[in-house]
């Protein structure tokens, strides 16, 4: 040994470059830290080589690497973060060897994947290593700390690979084994929600999925599984159907509660008075909800007794209460007929008992059709004035041609049937028939007569008379050249003189003629 050999070995006592030793905090300043190590020489630790948001006061005992025995001031170079990273990477060798698992946080996004520290080494997971299924979003996995398992090691300092869906996967295999053991037809299971679809949810029973269909959510009515879950949801559901070689398992909901319809002949006997919600509304009536998974109809024949025309969203909204009575009841076809206007009284009792046909009444016109006017009584009960029944002699085309709507009219009760809910009236009963005793005596045959023309026919003309009476000429009866058409030879409107050659009250018609002799 030398000078300098021995010099070193006395100075350093057995210190050597690339170790770890103990030393003891002696100073600390802005430039690093000054380390007791044992030696002649103390150990200097520049602020570089700490380990990130480390605090050592003096009297503090740490562990360091020895990088070199002496600098240009004479002393020991030391460092903490090597110190750490040695320790480090010798774990993470031991855990590698072993497949242990070791915690470390995502600190960042690289292509392909992203950083994470563990202890201070920088390691690379892959992106389809993050999760069981690769995340939309890996923004929010930055700055969290999971349990890796470490898949591969190169050389000491670099290239360490990790996997977090490893251990998921681990994880899921040991849940669902367990899930297994308990997967019977008619066990209750809790599961997550993890996936929606128009047709039903997926839930996660523990490492194993089974489908809820929609069908089997609710005993009422749903269009969407959205309506009762949400991904994420822990819910309890009832194994329906497991099948052991395709691992397939269905899955109810409802069936956890009975159905309600085995109980609705008690609860619903006829005529009970029962209140609802409006589910949806149609042209033809309102879907009520009694309870869950207990519908009714109100057809729209049964929302009024006078209103026979109703549309049903124009006065009914989704979501509105109503009161109604049980009419029909079928527990095999799982219907039931609901009625609102059951619950109140039927105004046709009164008018079977007010009125008698034969009796003189006021009414108001409320609507036209082609085949006649409703005229409105003080029950809120329309009437029906048929268009045969406004004029004994005139020829009525549409009843506004003689009414108009809000007009007040005596009209005469002709017709009650209170069972079919009808009555009719007539205005021309307001005055004896003509065609009875005036019009026979008043219009004779061969009488020349004055009229005006009210309508061109293609077979002829019809011609007003005295007080509404009307006589047809027909074209047989007009003198006119073959080619010559009605329309050019006469006008509404016009006067003109004819003769009569036809009484007929029976029939209530009068023929007129404008040839100058009579067959």
């Amino acid at each position: 040994m030398n000078d300098l050999d021995k010099f070193y070995a006395d100075s350093f006592k057995g210190l050597k470059a690339g170790q770890i030793t103990k030393g003891t905090v002696m100073l600390v300043n802005k430039d690093g830290v000054i380390v007791d190590v044992g030696s002649k020489s103390e150990g200097f630790i520049p602020i570089g080589e700490l380990v990130e948001d480390e605090q050592v006061s003096p009297g503090d005992e740490i562990e360091v690497f020895v990088e070199r025995l002496s600098d240009a001031n004479g002393f020991v170079k030391l460092s903490r973060q090597k110190a750490e990273g040695v320790k480090t990477w010798d774990m993470i060798e031991e855990f590698f060897n072993k497949s242990q698992s070791v915690d470390g946080k995502i600190t960042g996004k690289v292509k392909g994947g992203m950083t994470v520290n563990i202890g201070g080494i920088n390691a690379f997971l892959p992106g389809s290593q993050i999760d069981l299924k690769a995340p939309k979003n890996t923004d929010s996995l930055i700055g969290q700390t999971y349990t890796f398992r470490i898949l591969n090691l190169t050389h000491k300092g670099s290239n360490v690979i990790v996997s977090r869906r490893v251990l998921l996967e681990e994880e899921r295999g040991k849940l669902r084994e367990k899930t297994l053991l308990g997967l019977n037809e008619g066990a209750i299971l809790e599961g997550v929600v993890k996936n929606l679809t128009d047709y039903g949810v997926f839930i996660d029973l523990g490492g194993i999925d089974g489908l809820l269909h929609i069908s089997d959510m609710s005993w009422g009515r749903i269009s969407h599984p959205g309506e009762l879950f949400s991904i994420g949801d822990k819910v309890e559901v009832i194994v329906l159907t497991y099948n052991s070689e395709t691992q397939k398992v269905t899955l109810g909901y409802k069936q956890k509660k009975p159905d309600p319809w085995t109980t609705v002949e008690e609860k619903y006997p006829l005529g009970k008075k029962v209140e609802g919600k409006v589910i949806n509304t149609t042209d033809y009536g309102l879907f009520i909800e009694l309870e869950e998974g207990v519908e009714g109809l109100i057809h729209v024949t049964e929302i009024d007794w006078v209103e026979k025309s109703i549309k049903p969203s124009k006065y009914f909204s989704i979501g509105d209460r109503v009161e109604a009575a049980i009419l029909k009841l079928s527990k095999d076809d799982k219907k039931i007929s609901l009625s609102i206007k059951q619950l109140k009284p039927n105004p046709w009792e009164t008018i079977k008992d007010k009125y008698t046909v034969g009796q003189r009444i006021s009414g108001i016109v409320k609507s036209f059709a082609d085949f006649g006017a409703f005229v409105s009584l003080d029950e809120g009960v329309d009437a029906l004035l048929h268009i045969s029944d406004i004029s004994w002699v005139k020829r009525v085309r549409h009843p506004s041609d003689i009414l108009k709507k809000g007009q007040e009219i005596e009209v005469v009760v002709l017709n009650i049937e209170p069972e079919k809910e009808r009555i009719s009236v007539g205005l021309k009963d307001l005055t004896p028939d003509p065609w009875i005793d005036e019009i026979p005596g008043k219009y004779s045959l061969g009488d020349t007569v004055e009229g005006k023309i009210i309508s061109i026919a293609d077979f002829g003309l019809f011609v007003e008379l005295e007080n509404g009476v009307e006589g047809l000429l027909h074209i047989s009866e007009i003198e006119k050249k073959p080619d010559e058409k009605l329309d050019e030879l006469f006008k509404v409107g016009d006067d003109m003189t004819a003769r009569i050659i036809n009484v007929n009250p029976e029939e209530r018609k009068i023929d007129l003629s404008l040839r100058t002799m009579i067959g």
